[in-house]
């Protein structure tokens, strides 16, 4: 029976997140597997990868197939560089403590390359998130002097109106007066 480390797919559309099994060749993507040896969330920054590190090398070294996508995420965990270095081992080229402390080196290394990626997505998270905020308060500040120019120009109509409506009371006044002069009985002239 051909073993494959394949992925399995879980989440829901647009977020995936993958399970990483060993399972017969022949049995469906998401079917039937044999073992699950990991997880792999590849929407984190960065991808976030969880992994049974001493079953990978066990069925890396048996014999199973990795898919090219596994076999990338094994190569970042370490399992085939450590796979090379007990081949080594096996053929004498170098000692179990000369490999192991290899290994540790390479591991070493690897944690401060993704320690410093974490460090540069967060700083690019941190400014994004400034330039945000600085373009917000620039279109809230036009919004509020929009608005400031649109109570000037409701207060100006209403102080305009207002004048208007006294200028307008004040000429009713003047005609009612007029009209009451008008109409107001006359005194008989005295002869």
């Amino acid at each position: 029976m051909p073993t494959k480390m394949r992925l399995q797919r879980f989440g829901k559309k647009g977020a995936a997140f993958y399970h990483i099994v060993i399972a017969d060749g022949r049995a469906p993507r998401d079917g039937r597997f044999i073992e699950k040896i990991g997880t792999y969330n590849p929407i984190a920054r960065p991808a976030d990868i969880q992994i049974d590190f001493d079953r990978a090398l066990y069925w890396f070294q048996t014999g199973a197939a990795p898919t090219e996508t596994v076999k990338a995420i094994l190569s970042y965990k370490g399992v085939i560089y450590k796979n090379h270095l007990l081949k080594g081992v096996a053929k004498g080229a170098l000692t179990l403590e000369q490999a192991e402390a290899k290994f540790q080196e390479w591991t070493m290394q690897k944690e401060s390359k993704i320690n410093a990626l974490k460090r540069e997505v967060a700083q690019v998270g941190k400014k994004e998130y400034e330039m945000r905020l600085v373009a917000e308060s620039k279109i809230n500040q036009a919004k509020a002097a929009e608005v400031a120019k649109k109570l000037a120009k409701a207060a100006l109509k209403e102080a305009a109106a207002a004048e208007e409506a006294a200028a307008d009371s004040e000429v009713a006044d003047v005609a009612e007066e007029g009209v009451a002069e008008e109409t107001a009985p006359e005194a008989p002239a005295e002869e």
